[in-house]
């Protein structure tokens, strides 16, 4: 019988069904190449800590590549990749991941929140390339093969998309971190993404300072990897028997007990985060000032507000002066507790305010650039003598700082608004309509929704010690020098000096967590955890004091203790 020789098609399957069915695992790659595919998916890790080597523009486009080769439903690609290098975009990244990180951990049960609070996010900050995967959803679901049923497809198409640069970046020996600890509008507006396109977070890239044999989260006690026969089902979901959910970490049962690692001091005698949140704190100082900072000083700055005056205060506006003449002596609170450290001390009256913030603004604008690059030339002059622990004075400052937090966090005074010392219900309600009225004021001058500028604001609803300790928290910032917050009022400051320049926030550690009941919402966005939960009332920088001198004893320990010789 005469037959004829199979044409061969001269691209695409060149293979007959005969080879097909004679060799059903054909298809197959060698045996060299599986086990290395093997070995780069079981060694495939999230990575937090990261070498500053640049990684190249070659090999990112080698990772990205991977990325656009994986499979997309209805070979849509509604893949994006925003490559990211810029520090300064770094840093307010970080910056919204460790808001959302303490927003998360202020919602678990105190032992899943610690284990939170204790992972390392530093990877956005220290790896030198960002990389955000967005998923273009700008068309109709219907228009796309395979999303009329399955609408999300498009997203889990973009999912495939991180696996594969993860797999190609392990492959090269690069460190992947995948951050997603972020408010989708924040990043949305740090990167202009538009409406329409959906983020699935911040791919951190580099070259790993750790090389860990297990997952992060496995290895830190936060969860076990389930064996995959608890997680298999034949045929049907079972009636009975039924795979467990998810574990949620809200309101969960206390896990067992972990082991808090601070890998960037497992050279040290001692377990590493044996200190638990003091290290984190000291690895930040120690980034900045080196191992041989020994020395602080406590700066203060005193206000007096009018609004006082619109009994908000249970204290008349006179003590602010008497609180300065006693420091000019020594002997306020302050002074005593700076020189009681060994500290050096620093106090200046900032001025007056001439309105009462509800019906009149606060200051000219002139005076407050004029305070704000006073306190720039000061923060930097402070930088170089060690911490800066930052203190205020100034009756009625409270209600300003509930003021200004009112138009930066945009919520209601009611919710930044405490029964101040030695206050009562009646005049907390005072207080807060004050705060309501001066904060409308504000609001049906300048644009709703807007991000407010730092300087008109601080003219508006600020005071003359609220602009000076901006200016200082900047210049010690730009010096790269570390600001030691104290209560509500500094670190109100600090969030206005962060908006000035966003890179100031790196430079912060939060002495305390006062009794002011805003005080915990001005932490969490300034993203940091305070060192000190004490409820003090007495103002003047000694909860900062306090928290510098722990911070100075921490430093002394890692700069003196033993170390191994691995």
């Amino acid at each position: 019988m005469t037959t004829w020789p199979r044409p061969v098609p001269l691209i695409g399957d060149s293979t007959s069904a005969k080879q097909r069915a004679s060799e059903p695992d054909g298809w197959a790659f060698s045996q060299h190449d599986q086990d290395a595919l093997r070995a780069i998916v079981a060694a495939r890790r999230d990575v937090r800590r990261f070498r500053p080597d640049d990684v190249g523009d070659d090999v990112v486009q080698r990772l990205l590549q991977a990325a656009h080769s994986a499979p997309s439903v209805g070979h849509s690609q509604p893949w994006r990749f925003i490559v990211v290098r810029d520090p300064t975009t770094r840093t307010n990244a970080a910056l919204l991941a460790d808001r959302q990180r303490i927003a998360q951990a202020a919602a678990m049960d105190p032992q899943s929140a610690r284990q939170l609070l204790d992972l390392q996010l530093e990877g956005i900050r220290e790896a030198p390339v960002g990389i955000v995967v967005c998923c273009d959803r700008r068309v109709d679901p219907v228009g796309v093969l395979g999303r009329a049923t399955f609408a999300d497809s498009d997203m889990w198409s973009c999912a495939c998309a991180i696996q594969n640069l993860w797999l190609e970046a392990r492959g090269q020996g690069l460190g992947v971190g995948w951050v997603t600890l972020f408010e989708p509008a924040d990043l949305h507006a740090l990167l202009g993404i538009p409406d329409g396109v959906e983020t699935l977070g911040w791919l951190c890239v580099g070259y790993p300072d750790e090389r860990q044999t297990a997952p992060g989260l496995e290895r830190f006690g936060w969860s076990q990897r389930a064996a995959v026969d608890d997680v298999t089902m034949n045929e049907h979901w079972p009636t009975t028997h039924s795979p467990p959910a998810p574990r949620s970490r809200v309101a969960a049962p206390t896990p067992h007990d972990v082991v808090r690692s601070r890998d960037q001091a497992d050279a040290l005698l001692t377990p590493p985060g044996s200190m638990g949140l003091l290290d984190k704190v000291i690895d930040r100082v120690v980034a900045r000032t080196g191992l041989s900072i020994d020395c602080a000083t406590l700066f203060l700055a005193a206000g007096d507000h009018p609004v006082a005056d619109l009994g908000v205060s249970a204290f008349p506006r006179s003590v602010t002066a008497d609180v300065l003449s006693a420091s000019a002596s020594g002997r306020s609170m302050g002074a005593t507790a700076a020189a009681a450290a060994g500290f050096g001390y620093q106090a200046i009256d900032a001025g007056a305010s001439i309105g009462d913030l509800l019906n009149t603004d606060a200051m000219p604008v002139q005076q407050v650039r004029d305070l704000v690059d006073q306190g720039i030339v000061i923060g930097g002059h402070l930088a170089v003598r060690g911490l800066v622990a930052l203190g205020e004075v100034g009756i009625g400052n409270t209600t300003v700082a509930a003021a200004l937090g009112a138009v930066l966090l945009d919520v209601a005074a009611d919710q930044l608004v405490g029964l101040g010392s030695a206050s009562d219900t009646a005049m907390r309600a005072r207080k807060c309509a004050v705060v309501d009225g001066a904060v409308g004021r504000w609001r049906s001058i300048h644009h709703s929704g807007a991000r407010p500028d730092p300087i008109a604001l601080l003219a508006s609803l600020g005071g003359p010690e609220f602009a000076l300790l901006c200016g200082v928290a900047v210049g010690v910032a730009r010096q790269g020098g570390i600001v030691v917050l104290d209560g509500m009022a500094t670190c109100v400051a600090a969030l206005v000096a962060c908006e000035i320049d966003s890179a100031v926030g790196v430079h912060l550690v939060a002495a305390q967590r006062s009794n002011e009941s805003g005080h915990a919402a001005i932490l969490q966005r300034l993203g940091v955890e305070p060192l000190l939960d004490l409820r003090f009332r007495c103002g003047e920088g000694v909860g900062a004091v306090f928290a510098a001198q722990l911070i100075l004893n921490g430093v002394s320990i890692r700069r003196t203790m033993a170390t191994t010789d691995v």
